[in-house]
């Protein structure tokens, strides 16, 4: 269950004490008979005022003209005309666009006014800005389209749910968007394995900021939102955890004590892969040579998605010899990482990329022998075991321990008001 949160603050409560003795104020009861119209004259007065129906729909991979207005419950066929030959609206019938439509028709079921929500055309303008086209009657028989670039809003809601079959099924039922659901999961991923040591019973209660297109919660980029504050329960052993981030945006999870969450750099790029080559000597499968292996392989299908260790800017996005296609990223700390074999790259030199973000995928570009990813890890310039700078590397809170401090007490008070909305469900 989950609730919209527009305000959070401390309120004061008082209680009122009886009335001292002979301070009584008087009551006095009136009752008055009221005498309502006649049927024949209130069914008049309702036939005076028309009906508007409103509805709302996500677009479908294969939507056509008539799909999306008969889900919306619209039967009018000069608007079904003009969205299927008007190329100005052509736009609104792109499956692969994550599209939202909106509604509104008299009785009958002609069309007052459609509006399509999806999101701004460049890459840049994704998290703040959406395209809204509306079409309405011209009064002429006709109709205009007007369309509009308009700013994203952000929302603050609230969540919470137990565990029954899956941790994905319980945040479905609750109405998570599915990247809060796997931000629940990466908050918490050092100390509760979620693939072995689920248990029916968990409870999650999540405070979580969601990006919204007049008003409703946007469908494309993962919802586009962030987990701000949460808590789960996993076999009666309470986690809690917070995102904090400086003023330029940066940002981690840490515990309410202020600790991080996760390690400054993940382990492997890969979510699922094995190791193929480690960082040490070994004789190279082309050169037939012995020489130092300056990284780590990992062996995946081609197409295999490949995620950025950390958090930084991406320094190189290209081909590089026998390294196929490459990207490097630059993190803080001059430390940096390479992505080679590359069978594509998806994303751009100057771009900022955050940890676990996609940036490519596995390939046989270069000099390979097979599909898989070559994965090195530098420290001003210098060769690292990657799986070492993993497991020991730990950057502090992007805040002051005064703002932990602060941060920590709100969180607690969202926290608890997440888990009460569980509450009153179960009730």
């Amino acid at each position: 269950m989950l609730c919209s949160l527009a305000g959070f603050a401390a309120t004061a409560f008082g209680v009122a004490t009886p009335a001292a003795p002979g301070t009584e104020i008087a009551q006095q009861v009136i009752s008055e008979t009221v005498q309502p119209l006649p049927v024949h004259e209130q069914l008049e007065a309702l036939a005076g005022h028309g009906l508007e129906l409103s509805r709302s729909t996500a677009g479908q991979s294969r939507d056509t003209a008539d799909s999306i207005l008969s889900r919306l419950g619209v039967s009018d066929a000069s608007a079904l005309a003009f969205l299927r030959r008007d190329r100005g609206v052509r736009e609104l019938l792109d499956g692969r666009l994550a599209r939202m439509f909106s509604a509104r028709a008299d009785e009958s079921g002609r069309l007052i006014e459609l509006i399509a929500r999806y999101p701004a055309p460049k890459k840049e303008q994704i998290n703040t800005h959406f395209t809204r086209v509306t079409l309405r009657p011209d009064g002429r028989g006709g109709w205009k389209v007007d369309k509009q670039l308009a700013r994203l809003e952000s929302q603050v809601r609230l969540g919470s749910g137990t565990v029954g079959k899956s941790l994905f099924t319980a945040t479905d039922e609750a109405g998570l968007p599915d990247g809060i659901a796997a931000q629940l999961s990466e908050m918490f991923a050092d100390e509760v394995d979620f693939h072995r040591e689920i248990k029916k019973g968990d409870t999650f209660s999540v405070v979580y900021e969601t990006l919204t297109a007049d008003g409703e919660p946007i469908n494309w980029n993962e919802g586009a939102g962030h987990l701000l504050a949460a808590e789960y329960v996993n076999g009666g052993r309470t986690h809690q955890g917070m995102w904090v981030r400086d003023a330029l945006g940066r940002g981690m999870y840490v515990g309410l004590d202020g600790q991080p969450k996760k390690r400054g750099f993940l382990a492997s790029p890969m979510e699922f892969s094995r190791v193929t080559s480690g960082f040490a000597m070994r004789m190279h499968p082309i050169l037939q040579t012995l020489r130092a292996h300056q990284g780590v392989d990992y062996g995946a299908p081609v197409g295999t998605p490949v995620r950025t260790v950390g958090d930084g800017v991406v320094n190189f996005a290209g081909w590089q010899n026998g390294y196929g296609n490459v990207v490097e990223i630059q993190h803080e700390g001059e430390r940096s990482t390479l992505y080679a074999h590359l069978s594509r790259i998806d994303v751009r030199k100057g771009e900022r990329v955050e940890q676990g973000e996609r940036i490519g995928a596995v390939g046989a570009t270069g000099w390979a022998t097979g599909p898989h990813l070559h994965f090195e890890f530098r420290i001003r310039g210098v060769h690292q075991d990657p799986l070492q700078v993993a497991r020991s590397y730990n950057p502090a809170p992007p805040v002051s321990r005064a703002e932990l401090q602060q941060l920590a007490s709100a969180a607690r008070t969202q926290i608890d008001a997440a888990r009460s909305v569980g509450a009153v469900r179960s009730e």
